[in-house]
């Protein structure tokens, strides 16, 4: 690559969009380094495709800028060509042309290069993708996961500086798409591919990026990696969006100590959302976070829950519990511990990620 390894290869400089009257994008950030794989996250109408669409050209931006390499591509009044931003799309529906072959819809992008590159190119991309032995078959021949590896070949192929995936495996069966994230992840990083995906589910953000940017309502309310968007969320959205949890109530009196129905959590840190003038003698009302591996089957605990629900997941079964006050907890527990509903068992907190916000915050 001849762009300085220094450069980001994706800036966007406080972009914004909008259809009609309506702001989709909204002052929106983010910078992509060479070779890695970041993820727009959040649910629909978030204005994560939106994004992508900006970042390949084909929408406009109303302010801000968008700059591939350190060229601006994006400003108000101007939008560079997508033929000109030397990236590559994957699709949520593949986009293939049923009526070429596989090594002719991987050779499409390479028009512009002689014959026998373009062929060398093709058998290259059709061994990084496991498919060296489907060149002659249409894409119609193969299976749903093998069209998306296709798909993502002849992205591929052109060697472009930067690779957008939208939703790339939402029209695939559960273990198909987790199996294939991992796979396309290793594809990815084997060629020092630098991508950003969008998608609404976090097992395939997990899965396949270095870096996630959870949106909502045009905004990234946080970008970090998978670990610290899951235990160290930065805001109550987030940590509702991201993994399954509830809110149980608390009261601090100090900055590092929270009480709640099932005992005191204690953090070694301050926490955020102790206010900075202190509480002024008063407890201060927060909502915790709760997450279904904080809570844990103990028999020999006083604390005992009522089994509401339970959704058997092979090694683990999920339990949805009833405390004594009548609020609800999740417990993720091994299943050969097979409750009935209706039976009390005794549990116990065990927080090592403590996460509170002031009571009442959105």
């Amino acid at each position: 690559m001849s762009a300085d390894l220094a450069t980001p290869v994706l800036e966007l400089d406080r972009i914004q969009s909008a259809y009609g009257k309506q702001v989709v994008v909204d002052a929106l950030s983010l910078t992509l380094v060479r070779g890695h794989i970041a993820c727009l996250l959040g649910p629909s109408g978030c204005g994560k495709t939106t994004v992508l669409r900006t970042i390949a050209g084909f929408e406009p931006v109303l302010a801000g800028e968008i700059r591939i390499n350190g060229h601006v591509s994006s400003r108000l009044g101007f939008t560079q060509p997508p033929e000109k931003r030397r990236i590559g799309m994957v699709f949520q529906d593949y986009a293939l042309f049923p009526h070429l072959t596989v090594a002719a819809n991987i050779a499409f992008g390479l028009g512009a290069t002689a014959r026998e590159q373009r062929a060398a190119r093709v058998e290259e991309m059709l061994e990084v993708v496991g498919l060296a032995d489907s060149g002659q078959k249409h894409p119609h021949q193969l299976s749903g996961g093998q069209q998306q590896r296709v798909a993502l070949a002849r992205a591929l192929a052109p060697k472009p500086e930067l690779l957008l995936l939208d939703e790339p495996f939402s029209n695939l069966d559960v273990d198909l798409r987790e199996r294939l994230s991992q796979e396309v992840r290793a594809i990815l990083k084997e060629q020092n591919a630098t991508a950003i995906m969008v998608t609404h589910d976090q097992h395939e953000a997990f899965a396949m990026a270095d870096e996630i940017g959870v949106m909502n309502q045009g905004r990234i309310e946080q970008w970090d990696s998978a670990y610290n968007l899951y235990h160290r969320p930065a805001t109550r959205f987030v940590a509702d969006f991201v993994g399954q949890g509830v809110f149980m109530s608390g009261s601090m009196a100090t900055p590092h100590e929270i009480s709640v129905e099932m005992g005191v959590l204690e953090s070694r840190q301050p926490l955020p959302c102790w206010p900075e003038n202190g509480n002024n003698g008063h407890e201060f009302l927060v909502d915790v976070l709760i997450r279904p591996d904080d809570i844990l089957h103990d028999d020999a605990s006083p604390v005992q829950a009522e089994v509401l629900h339970k959704a058997f997941r092979g090694a683990e079964i999920l339990y949805t519990l009833r405390l004594a006050s009548g609020g609800k907890v999740l417990s993720l527990v091994p299943s050969h511990h097979n409750h009935a509903i209706g039976e009390k068992i005794g549990i116990r907190i065990e927080v090592d990620h403590v996460v509170a916000f002031p009571r009442g915050t959105r």
